[in-house]
């Protein structure tokens, strides 16, 4: 960040900021290790993760939200499908489509990477309570669609500069 900026926030506000990039930080390294532990690459487990948020895409979908090629994208549902991760599926309203369905959400090894971190969550939620709670997810969803526009952002330049 540029020092001209850093002196329009507070000391709080910029405390907060570098707060939450070390979150995002941490949560990057943390997948990173969840995918490892399951014999997964990084790319795949994050395609699962969109997966995971939105239920069925097409593989066009997938491509544009984790930024690979289409061909990457084919080799990807490969080896999730032949971990048992997703499966394809016809689209319905055009053949020439593939949707990609997740089917890993009853897999146990999966369950029980994530358990002990749900239960470390639901421990440090509950020192909150629910109105603080309620402004908590408000910020994170606010907080989402921030970095969702700034990936946005940061696609359409990278495509800008081909």
């Amino acid at each position: 960040m540029s020092n001209q900026h850093q002196g329009t926030a507070t000391d709080s506000q910029q405390d907060f900021v570098s707060a939450m990039r070390g979150l995002g930080t941490r949560t990057i390294l943390y997948q990173q290790k969840v995918a490892t532990s399951l014999g997964l690459y990084n790319h795949d487990f994050i395609a699962v993760d969109i997966l995971r948020e939105t239920g069925p895409i097409t593989a066009g979908e997938l491509a544009k939200k984790t930024g690979l090629t289409t061909g990457s994208i084919t080799a990807l549902v490969d080896r999730l499908e032949k971990f048992g991760y997703v499966r394809r599926q016809n689209d319905p309203n055009d053949r020439r489509r593939v949707i990609i369905v997740p089917d890993y959400e009853d897999k146990e090894e999966v369950y029980n990477t994530y358990l002990p971190l749900q239960n470390e969550m639901i421990t440090l939620v509950s020192t909150y309570t629910p109105e603080e709670l309620e402004l908590i997810t408000r910020f994170m969803e606010k907080a989402s669609s921030v970095l969702d526009g700034q990936i946005r952002e940061l696609t359409s330049n990278k495509q800008g500069t081909k």
